[in-house]
């Protein structure tokens, strides 16, 4: 996109995002009007309501470098430093994997589980990453305590920022830890999105920019899951649950994981949306 600012309108800016984009992103249309709003500090409404408005030098500047980024793949919710999940809207950054819609399954079926157990109940969230588990359970279980481990500090720093941002702070406590070594006590009920990936089959967008950490499963996607069962019996509270995220073709392997820790246990498959197996229930006895 060359010429003088003055002679680029709206519209032809998202023209030229939308070519620049067609090969590093599946909605590169969505992409171009997200990262214009943002650059303009407006809502999408706004600007595809005026899009025969010329832009400045400035913002025509910074538009230019938010797409050229975006066509290295970096993930537009690292670009605009916020993604919405379970209807509320988080800070996150390279420190952090992007809450997934997907993983609002797992939210789903803990508040449901919630709903038939007398409060206050103790949660933990394993690995919280920005925090989006721990601050959704907070938001709609307010008598409930949550315990959010992760091993990044860097990760828990972010948390922190999204706990403050949703007045959460007085029930859910930040823990730096491997797994459940840090919780002080056993809980109701574990919930965790742990890594699952084999890295060299992620997404080259999401292996690029994304914390390792936080995606890579081992060399078969389950190395996480076996150490997650090998101390979840001792950390559940008699009639606990234990609810994990999986990858869609994991759902097998994972049961058989689970009722060896829980041989007593009801293990149930939750899918998400799209159909997919998404969420391993373990309620324990």
């Amino acid at each position: 996109m060359t010429g003088s600012a003055l002679r680029v309108t709206l519209a032809d800016a998202i023209v030229w995002a939308v070519e620049t984009l067609r090969d590093a992103s599946e909605t590169p249309r969505l992409d171009a009007e997200v990262l214009l709003a943002h650059t303009l500090g407006w809502s999408r409404a706004r600007v595809l309501s005026r899009l025969e408005e010329p832009f400045t030098d400035e913002s025509l500047h910074q538009f230019r470098t938010l797409i050229l980024r975006r066509a290295a793949r970096e993930p537009v919710a690292y670009l605009v430093g916020r993604k919405e999940f379970y209807g509320l809207e988080f800070v996150v950054d390279r420190r952090v994997l992007v809450p997934r819609p997907e993983t609002e399954t797992l939210v789903d079926a803990a508040l449901e589980w919630a709903k038939h157990r007398p409060a206050p109940l103790v949660i933990a969230d394993i690995g919280t990453g920005s925090g989006c588990i721990a601050v959704a359970l907070a938001v709609h279980l307010p008598q409930a305590h949550i315990y959010a481990i992760d091993l990044s500090r860097d990760a828990l720093a972010v948390a922190r920022q999204n706990v403050i941002r949703h007045h959460v702070d007085a029930s859910v406590t930040l823990l730096n830890g491997d797994l459940l070594a840090p919780l002080p006590q056993p809980v109701d009920l574990l919930v965790s999105n742990p890594p699952y990936t084999v890295l060299n089959e992620v997404d080259p967008g999401v292996r690029m920019h994304e914390p390792h950490l936080a995606l890579d499963g081992g060399s078969d996607g389950l190395a996480v899951y076996r150490r997650l069962f090998a101390a979840a019996p001792s950390a559940l509270r008699p009639g606990g649950a234990l609810m994990l995220e999986i990858g869609a073709t994991q759902a097998r392997a994972v049961v058989d994981l689970a009722r060896q820790a829980f041989p007593e246990a009801v293990i149930r498959v939750r899918q998400d949306l799209a159909g997919r197996d998404r969420v391993v229930i373990c309620f324990s006895d």
